[in-house]
Formats: structure tokens, C-alpha cells, sequence
């Protein structure tokens, strides 16, 4: 797809419309300015290839998002890093229940959101700064 800007362009079009909370109607939540400016960004800094890897590499090789997190958690250590979790309903791979995620990290904050998808910081940026301010403010601030 990386020899092709169409390719490319409606790949993205394609996981905006499905992985926000847009009911199918892409411009309920974004303009096309901001579709294009993404789709700019990938084919003139050459990032689409690496960018979405991870997508066909956790498919080929059959990993899970609860086995990605055993792996990033250092070989089933538990996490003892304070962290935050902001749940949005649309996100396009289901978050674990929060007992198992607490069995890996050391989940201190955990918000469930009441809109919003995988493009979050686009699609609810006050509600996801929000959330962010108020996990450092109660983890990091003196």
C-alpha cells in the first residue's frame, strides 16, 4: 500500500470512519482538513509503512493485546509505575477488564469515558486532557 497514496488515503479514511465514535459518518466528528492533514503526515514523512505495522505484525503473528501486555510488562512482572487508563467505548480492540489489568500495572486511575474512540486526542480532546492532567496531578504533583 506504501506505492500508493490512494492506498493510502483510504486505508486512513477507512479506520477513521470505523475506529471513532462517529456512527459511519466520518465528518460528524472530523473535517476533512484534519483527514487530509493525517493522511499528508504518513505520505510525506514516508511513516505509513512503520506506522502500521504493528497492526499486520500483531495479526501474523497471533498476539493478543493481553499477551502484548505480559510482554511489555517485562516477562509478567507487574508494573509498579502508576498508571492511567482512559477507557473510550469506541476504541476498535476492547480494553481487558480492569482486575486484570491491575494484575499487571498499578492502574491508580481508571476512566471510563462516555464518547470517544481509537483517535481520542481528536476526537475528545478536553475530556481526554482532563483525564491526563488529573492522573498527574494525583500521581506526580508535591
Amino acid at each position: 500500500m506504501i506505492d500508493s497514496p490512494v492506498g493510502v488515503a483510504a486505508w486512513i479514511v477507512e479506520k477513521f470512519r470505523t475506529w471513532s465514535d462517529c456512527k459511519g459518518d466520518i465528518e460528524s466528528r472530523f473535517t476533512k482538513d484534519e483527514i487530509l492533514t493525517n493522511i499528508m503526515i504518513y505520505l510525506v514523512t514516508g511513516t505509513f509503512q512503520t506506522a502500521s505495522w504493528i497492526y499486520y505484525g500483531r495479526r501474523i503473528e497471533g498476539q493478543t493485546t493481553a499477551a502484548a501486555s505480559i510482554i511489555l510488562s517485562q516477562k509478567g512482572k507487574r508494573v509498579k509505575i502508576p498508571t492511567g487508563c482512559a477507557v473510550f467505548p469506541k476504541e476498535f480492540m476492547r480494553w481487558a477488564p480492569r482486575s486484570y489489568v491491575e494484575r499487571i500495572y498499578n492502574v491508580t486511575s481508571w476512566t471510563e469515558m462516555n464518547s470517544g474512540g481509537h483517535f481520542a486526542a481528536m476526537e475528545e480532546p478536553k475530556m481526554l486532557i482532563q483525564d491526563i492532567r488529573n492522573f498527574a496531578k494525583n500521581n506526580f504533583s508535591k
